[in-house]
């Protein structure tokens, strides 16, 4: 977008208007005081056939101005159109939606100040009124971290994830380079030098491939230089910074670092005379410094790219498909639902076509109104409060409100056998583009004694998860603590118990909701509690059972 504007840069240096009124100040002295002689009236001549020049830029720049405005105009159209017809699958696509971020609030600004220099007020008022609705720096920068959290999640190297080949997108769309270069710039601020240094040089490979672009390969050096050197890689950061100062001898820091990386390279020089000399150093292959994660978040990765654990034969052989009928509930003895066996310890049950396309779409109109960031319980506090490892829009609905959630509340009590007048309100979430929840446990542990004292209900007893749409890719439930990976599949609910009926936590039903990769993703869930199910779920003697 922002090669619209180069041409503007220039005219503002030269702003014709300004030349104009230069001109006629010069001008107007001379025939107010009607004193001009021959050579001043052929000098004026002269000055009125620049005016004309002048006058002619003006309209030139004003013509080129609308022209750009026009090419922006039809190039948005064109964007806009694909994207109202299907807004979700078009927002599903991550690079989409960094690029939406990007362009409402960094671009329509750019494309503002071109506007406010000679436009009607008619723009300006409806931008005005219509700013309040956009996206801040905050936005755009929540935007890249969510592309870099599923580059990570995924596995997803720059150049794919640039050029947007993703699985199952719809609308493909792709990084310029400039975009590349914005991304850096955000894990720059973040002190994230790994990912500085792959979005810089992904935006350099473009450049270097002839992408047409504003970005400037002297400020992409410059940042990659810095990113290189603060992971350690002093021969890359000196053959980089070389590079800089091809391009601009003057650069004051580029010299700057220079000198100075010449002197901390004699210094490892002196330290260890059995190295390589500093020209070796510069020409060896540098190991990719990645971030060390935790076992745990190792394997949750991995859940989410479908390379989990395998279950054993043996135990494969334990899981069931079956037509279930609620423990002889009389609603489904004569037709009773499809149900199968997702994983043996803990046991998790998918239920199939357990919610119809007519109730999903009613419990999202509910639902869409008051989305909001979603919350989690403070254990140290007891409230609900929001937290950067879950990453989603949720709302909560009350069976009064609609005959269809009180039918699903009915529904999942007949089904479990588990009393729902104690559960919590049946919370609808929506994950959008990298929209995740990291891992966690449903229940309140010991050592968070007031988790839900404020409801008055005990602990969580179990959790029921309704699929409310297919996801194209991504977007799994998986348990790190057993391997398991249950994939989202439209109109079915899974369901596993959290407590021992000791009443004991289960720490192996820690799970995750994984970054949504392409699509989005609608659930909504029910977490029953302990009160009320004295008798319809008994304790046992042991402890674990």
């Amino acid at each position: 977008m922002k090669d619209y504007f180069v041409s503007t840069y220039f005219l503002s240096q030269m702003n014709p208007k300004l030349v104009l009124i230069i001109n006629i100040f010069i001008v107007s002295p001379c025939l107010t005081k009607l004193i001009c002689f021959l050579g001043h009236m052929t000098d004026l001549i002269n000055t009125e056939k620049d005016l004309v020049v002048s006058l002619k830029d003006y309209i030139k720049a004003e013509e080129s101005k609308l022209e750009q405005i026009k090419k922006w105009a039809e190039k948005l159209d064109q964007l806009t159109d694909a994207a109202t017809k299907d807004p979700e699958g078009f927002l599903g696509h991550p690079v989409n939606a960094f690029k939406l971020m990007k362009r409402l609030n960094t671009e329509w600004g750019e494309l503002e100040s071109l506007v406010l220099k000679d436009m009607s007020d008619g723009f300006i008022s409806n931008m005005t009124i219509q700013r309040q609705f956009f996206p801040n720096d905050e936005d755009q920068t929540g935007a890249a971290k969510a592309l870099l959290r599923l580059q990570d999640t995924y596995n997803l190297d720059t150049d794919t994830l640039s050029r947007g080949n993703l699985p199952g997108v719809k609308h493909k769309s792709f990084l310029t380079a400039e975009d590349c270069f914005e991304l850096g710039k955000i894990a720059y601020t973040e002190a994230d030098y790994y990912h500085t240094e792959l979005w810089m040089e992904q935006a350099l490979k473009q450049l270097d491939e002839g992408e047409v672009s504003s970005a400037d390969k002297a400020y992409i050096l410059d940042y990659l230089s810095y990113a290189v050197y603060q992971q350690g890689d002093l021969g890359k950061a000196m053959m980089l910074t070389k590079r800089l100062l091809e391009l601009d001898p003057e650069h004051q820091r580029a010299n700057g670092n220079m000198k100075y990386f010449e002197y901390i390279m004699a210094k490892e020089k002196e330290a260890n005379k059995s190295s390589t000399d500093s020209e070796d150093q510069m020409e060896q292959e540098t190991e990719v410094k990645k971030k060390d994660y935790l076992p745990e978040r190792r394997k949750y990765e991995m859940l989410c790219r479908g390379e989990g654990l395998k279950m054993t034969p043996r135990r494969q052989k334990r899981l069931f498909c079956r037509y279930y009928d609620g423990n002889r509930n009389p609603r489904y003895i004569l037709g009773p639902v499809k149900q199968e066996d997702e994983w043996d310890k803990p046991r998790i049950v998918r239920f199939l076509d357990i919610i119809s396309d007519e109730e999903i779409e009613t419990v999202k109109e509910l639902a869409k109104p008051r989305l909001s960031r979603a919350t989690v319980h403070d254990p140290e506090t007891g409230k609900l409060t929001t937290a950067h490892y879950r990453v989603s829009k949720s709302a909560w609905l009350s069976g009064y409100e609609s005959p269809v959630v009180s039918r699903i509340n009915t529904r999942i009590q007949d089904l479990t056998g588990l009393d729902v007048s104690t559960a919590e309100e049946l919370q609808v979430a929506n994950y959008g583009v990298g929209g995740q929840y990291e891992p966690h446990f449903d229940f309140g542990r010991k050592d968070e004694p007031d988790a839900f004292k404020e409801l008055g209900t005990g602990n969580r007893i179990a959790t029921w998860l309704f699929y409310m749409s297919d996801v194209s890719a991504g977007g799994a439930t998986v348990f790190p603590e057993v391997g398991a990976s249950v994939w989202p599949k439209k109109g079915t609910a899974v369901f596993w118990y959290n407590l021992f009926p000791s009443g004991e936590g289960d720490y192996s039903t820690r799970h995750a909701a994984c970054p949504v990769l392409v699509g989005n993703k609608w659930v909504s869930n029910k977490w029953l509690h302990e009160r009320g199910q004295e008798f319809r779920r008994p304790c046992t003697l042991s402890e674990l059972e």
